[in-house]
């Protein structure tokens, strides 16, 4: 599948010579970016927000100079970042072939593993370390493939509980590789003991896998599921989920990149998601979505530009993390709720575990970008994203004892 296609980037709202930015015009804006997103000849890397903010897009030769033409009469300035997406995504591959194969039951953040591979690394890790990992397989994703989630415990039942769940967009390679790497951390370095002595944790490193090994074979910018629909494959699958479906920020036609499905629901991926979240959720205190690409720490809602009752509670939990990981190389984040950080999104895993299962806690953390897409930064970026985005979780962890184990708050 070749994608020639041009990567633009387009700003929403202005600045006067003192660069003070106005704001009038920008919803004017947004809206006209927005009526591209049901056209399959574009594909939004970030979505249109109503503040002077770049927009990544990916737009097909065909409908490039009208694109042009409508983002000059709306008075909106763009640049083009890459010329050939195909020529960038073909050089890609060319170093992946040249990459070394990993071994088997091994794990490397030098490189961006397959799904097979990383289900090989989790039960290795269930065989050597039997006393604190336990893997499951909650669901098979359309294709037959395994859910694997792996549960990382110094033993006991209905423990207080971190879940996270990484890749439930295919093309963000950036997400497994963050949670291998917690996986690796909490398993393989005796040091981070303490973190699951009163503490569960329960990761999923990829959510979506039959549209994480599509992106590695086939297309490696597809988003979505790979369940056929009648004209179009795919769902979003973080647009799925059973708390204001289809509302704001979701599409109901197929071949939309956000495309919400026929019915809430109707992925069994999001439904071994759904299953295991209900029938841990009085455990479970906790929830982290690993996302690419933006440096954000969002939370519900998505649906809605209100704010959450507990506002000030998920902004400081998140400041927290951003100092955390600022400390090591002065990497920060955005922290906000997901709709007045990002644009609304209807039906997301985050809103749903807060809004339904009653996980009050609940996170989507986009991680840094880059490469040639946004999505894959290069590899020799992977281990120190990896590295100083684990301080973030570290202090997640050490909120939720406070309040869970310790009493504090």
């Amino acid at each position: 599948m070749k994608l020639l296609a041009t990567f633009l980037l387009v700003w929403l709202g202005h600045s006067n010579a003192e660069g003070q930015v106005h704001y009038e015009g920008s919803a004017t804006q947004a809206s006209v970016l927005n009526a591209f997103e049901e056209d399959p000849n574009f594909d939004f890397w970030s979505r249109p927000r109503i503040f002077d903010a770049p927009v990544d897009i990916m737009v097909t030769p065909a409908a490039q100079q009208m694109f042009e033409d409508t983002m000059r009469s709306n008075g909106l300035d763009y640049r083009i970042l890459i010329d050939n997406v195909e020529e960038t995504v073909q050089a890609e591959k060319v170093r992946l072939r040249k990459a070394s194969t990993v071994v088997a039951g091994e794990v490397t953040f030098e490189e961006f593993m397959r799904h097979d591979e990383i289900n090989a690394y989790l039960l290795r890790l269930g065989e050597d370390y039997p006393d604190i990992v336990k893997t499951e397989v909650i669901g098979k994703s359309f294709e037959g493939r395994d859910l694997v989630l792996v549960r990382i415990s110094s033993g006991g039942t209905n423990k207080t509980t971190i879940f996270m769940d990484a890749a439930i967009h295919a093309r963000e390679w950036i997400a497994p590789s963050m949670a291998l790497y917690i996986i690796n951390q909490l398993v393989e370095n005796p040091n981070n003991t303490d973190l699951y002595e009163d503490i569960d944790w329960a990761i999923i490193p990829v959510a979506n896998p039959d549209g994480y090994e599509y992106t590695h074979t086939t297309a490696r910018l597809w988003r979505k599921t790979r369940s056929p629909g009648t004209i179009c494959y795919g769902v979003d699958p973080n647009r799925n989920f059973d708390y204001m479906w289809m509302g704001a920020g979701a599409s109901d036609w197929q071949c939309s990149y956000i495309y919400a499905g026929y019915t809430a629901f109707s992925e069994v991926e999001t439904q071994a998601l759904r299953d295991y979240l209900m029938a841990y959720k009085d455990d479970i205190k906790l929830y982290i979505a690993i996302h690419s690409y933006g440096q954000y720490i969002i939370f519900p809602w998505g649906y809605t530009s209100a704010l959450p009752d507990d506002n000030d509670e998920l902004v400081a939990v998140g400041e927290r993390v951003n100092a955390a990981i600022s400390a090591v190389n002065g990497t920060t984040y955005c922290i906000g709720t997901s709709t007045n950080m990002l644009g609304t999104a209807a039906g997301c895993s985050d809103d749903y575990a807060k809004g339904a299962v009653g996980i009050e806690l609940s996170y989507c953390l986009e991680l840094p970008g880059g490469g040639t897409a946004g999505f894959d930064p290069p590899a020799s970026r992977i281990q120190p994203i990896v590295e100083e985005t684990w301080e973030g979780f570290k202090a997640y962890h050490a909120y939720i004892k406070e309040k869970f184990v310790d009493g504090v708050y």
